[in-house]
């Protein structure tokens, strides 16, 4: 993550484009993209949507991907370590013998 993420930096910083990217502003420029990949399902099914559009996806997605990155690292939060540590959390809140193969929430899992 760290090479992906400093070639992400580099980029901005090229353009001199951190002066915008403020923590508020990266989280909104995050949910607008993750908008924006969502836009690419709307009104059709998954598979479908897949088909048609998987190119536009894969931009989407990698433009979330950039500005989550961008915001750890402005944050000095550590992406591997954060996902890691998340992981574990929903290990503990999600049981594989309570919640294996069901889509409920850990509030329903009893």
């Amino acid at each position: 993550m760290d090479a992906i993420t400093k070639k992400i930096i580099e980029f901005r910083d090229e353009r001199d484009w951190k002066q915008f990217h403020n923590a508020k502003d990266l989280a909104i420029s995050l949910t607008l993209e993750a908008s924006e990949l969502l836009e690419n399902f709307q009104w059709k099914s998954s598979e479908d949507a897949i088909n048609k559009n998987m190119d536009q996806i894969q931009d989407e997605l990698a433009d979330v991907l950039i500005y989550a990155l961008m915001l750890a690292h402005d944050l000095e939060i550590d992406a591997e370590k954060a996902i890691l540590q998340k992981l574990k959390k929903n290990a503990e809140k999600y049981p594989v013998d309570k919640f294996k193969g069901t889509s409920k929430k850990y509030t329903e899992g009893e």
